[in-house]
């Protein structure tokens, strides 16, 4: 079978075990990859990043980031506020609470891949990262 079918089945098989060990904080993987994306963007900038720049970071759609980041305003993990110099931009800033369980996140994901890839775990992220870049060049 070809490579692109294990792969599919791989990243299934990792999400639906991430999936599984995120539910107890009250995150999806999808909720879980924007948070921990603003809060990546944040800890590399010296403002907030944009609703655009945490969806392209996590490579989600805008439409679907913006439902999702509701639902995260919603609960008090992340405020969503309009850029000073551009009203129809929003800047994300995570709350204490938004930090606390992006840490914890952090922590199951680290856990997951340590235990899925073990000490390949190296290799497979330098695959997939050239495999992504590739990809991006043929696109």
């Amino acid at each position: 079978m070809s490579p692109g079918f294990w792969l599919h089945h791989a990243a299934l098989a990792w999400r639906q075990a991430f999936d599984r060990q995120l539910r107890p904080l009250g995150l999806t993987p999808t909720q879980f990859m924007l948070l921990a994306s603003a809060g990546w963007l944040a800890a590399m900038s010296a403002r907030p990043p944009t609703q655009q720049e945490v969806a392209d970071h996590a490579g989600a759609d805008r439409m679907m980031t913006s439902k999702v980041l509701q639902g995260l305003v919603d609960h008090g993990l992340v405020i969503r506020q309009p850029d000073p110099a551009d009203g129809r931009v929003k800047r994300l800033r995570l709350t204490p609470a938004g930090q606390e369980l992006v840490r914890r996140g952090i922590r199951i994901a680290v856990d997951l891949d340590e235990d899925m890839f073990g000490p390949d775990g190296d290799c497979m992220r330098e695959t997939l990262e050239r495999i992504t870049a590739k990809a991006r060049t043929v696109s």
